[in-house]
This record gives structure tokens, sequence and C-alpha cells, in this order.
């Protein structure tokens, strides 16, 4: 049993550029507040096959085209070159599923590691080969056993309990702000949506859909001022550190933000170009952009070519 004052449930799924996009706004919440707020991640699920994008006439240019609107005005890193075809995500849902299961608290890396890859690589999230590639980077889990164990009844079922907790949003205020989703006849939390739990009561407040981080500061901050809220590092070499799984530069710009400016992501970015200089940091090319590490930190999700041009 966790003794956080708060609790936080993300909804999210690693296909959602909305929810790869949040990604900022989130470190920056889990910098301020720590471990004072408890987080458990639930897979939206998104879809079973392609069928769905097909029929609205979505293709992988579009989404490339897409991708576009996305790097512009979230700043998180893309690729811009369309994917071999469409894909699915439920595969990679129950993949984080099964990390879930078998080695509880993997599964931050193991979605963060999908996300990278899927919005970076030719990653294919319903291609069990390029699945096991891309999460062979990740530290305490064994990728081979991940996608074994996919389509096992237990994961199976414990997709379908996160699926069902996600449809649960008709009458929530997610629904009433327009953030909900309906694309299966239930109405839905959409990734991102965070619901955010006071521990002494249960008292409930929901960030739903794709929020500034801004909203989620005040929902923490009206549910327990007591909270210690940590300001940003004078030192940003302090982030790598504490994000072992790396950082994006767009992140790093959001972290070192103080109240409420805007990110200045020149000025991260030559911050951390010193960090590299001095050989405290480590730069990882990464679609547009990159993620920074440690010194022999955390390497970045990736796919190789070959792999990439196989049949699928």
């Amino acid at each position: 049993m966790t003794s956080a004052p708060l609790s936080a449930t993300l909804y999210s799924d690693p296909a959602c550029p909305f929810g790869y996009s949040e990604n900022p706004a989130l470190r920056v919440i889990e910098w301020r507040y720590g471990d004072q707020i408890d987080w458990r991640l639930v897979l939206v699920g998104l879809t079973e096959d392609t069928a769905r994008y097909a029929a609205t006439g979505y293709t992988p240019l579009r989404s490339a085209q897409g991708a576009l609107m996305f790097r512009d005005r979230w700043g998180m890193p893309f690729s811009l070159t369309p994917k071999a075809r469409l894909a699915a995500s439920s595969r990679a849902c129950r993949a984080v599923i099964a990390a879930r299961r078998e080695w509880p608290g993997s599964e931050w890396a193991v979605f963060r590691a999908l996300q990278l890859a899927n919005f970076t690589t030719p990653l294919l999230l319903d291609d069990d080969d390029h699945l096991q590639e891309v999460l062979s980077v990740v530290g305490g889990v064994d990728a081979e056993r991940i996608v074994e164990l996919i389509d096992s009844p237990e994961v199976v079922e414990e997709y379908e309990r996160d699926k069902a907790e996600t449809r649960t949003a008709a009458g929530s205020a997610t629904e009433l702000q327009g953030k909900a989703g309906n694309s299966d006849g239930r109405v839905r939390y959409t990734a991102p949506s965070v619901v955010f739990t006071r521990a002494a009561d249960g008292l409930r407040l929901e960030a739903g859909g794709m929020q500034p981080v801004e909203a989620y500061d005040v929902i923490v901050a009206n549910l327990d001022p007591t909270l210690e809220r940590a300001a940003p590092p004078a030192d940003p070499a302090e982030l790598l550190e504490r994000f072992a799984l790396g950082l994006t530069t767009q992140e790093v710009a959001a972290l070192l933000t103080v109240g409420n400016d805007l990110p200045d992501r020149t000025a991260a970015e030559r911050a951390l170009l010193a960090l590299l200089a001095e050989g405290r940091a480590e730069r990882h090319a990464l679609g547009n952009d990159a993620l920074w590490t440690v010194p022999g930190g955390q390497r970045p999700p990736c796919l190789r070519r070959e792999s990439a041009r196989q049949p699928a």
C-alpha cells in the first residue's frame, strides 16, 4: 500500500501523439512533487486493428504529415518518414501490461520506450519482432518474454480490465470539457487523461485529455496545499540524474521553466550542450531531436533499418 498523500492515474496509449506530446508537462509534475504522488498507468487500447483508420482514409502519409503539427506545437521529437503501413496499438498495450505483471514498475520504462520508438523510428506497434527489438534496450526486463506473454489469457484479461476502466468517462468532468472520446460506443478517457485522488478521503479531480502543466499543478495544490513543491534546479544535470530513462530537449526546457513562464527551448539546449562539452551528459539523436542522458545512461529505443525493411 502506498503512503503517498495523492495518487494519479494516467490513461494513455503508445500510439497517441497527444499522449506522447504531453510528456514535458508530466515530467514537470513528477519533478515538482516526486513520491508525494503515487502514479498508476492504465492502457487505453485505442485500436484492435486498423479497419477504423482505413475506413476514414487515414494513411501512413497522413500520420507523418500530422506529426509536423505535433512537432512544431509541442516540441517532442518526431520522424517524418511515413511508415510501411498502418498499425494497431493493442499488442503494444498488452506488452506494457505483460511487463507490469512480470516486473511491477517496469511498465513505465516499457511504455516510454514504445512511445519514443513509435514516433521516431519505423516501429510498427503490432509487429512482434519490432516490439522485441525496441524493448531489448529496456533494463530489468526480458523483451522476448514480454512478447511471448502478449497473447496469454492473463495478460489479455488484464488488458480488457484496463480498457473497461478507461471507458467510464460518461458524465465526468472530462466529458463536460469535450475531452472524452467514443470510438467503440463507450465514452472513454482520452490519452492522455490524468485523474488525481486524495488518499485521506478519496476526493477525485480530473484533468481530461491534453492539458497545460498549470492545470495539473492547480489540481495538486488544491488537493493538498501542504505538499512540498520543488523548484527548477540550478544545474540541469540534476534532471538527467533524476530521470534515468533520459529526457528530450523539450522535456528539459519544461523542467527548467519557472512558474507560468513559457519554456525557453533554446536556453535549455544551450545548457545541455554545455553539459555535453563538460562530459556530464550524452546526446543521442532521436527523430528530429535528441534524448539526453547522464554518461553511460539509458540507450534510446531504436529499430535497425534492416529489420524495418522486413515484410510485416
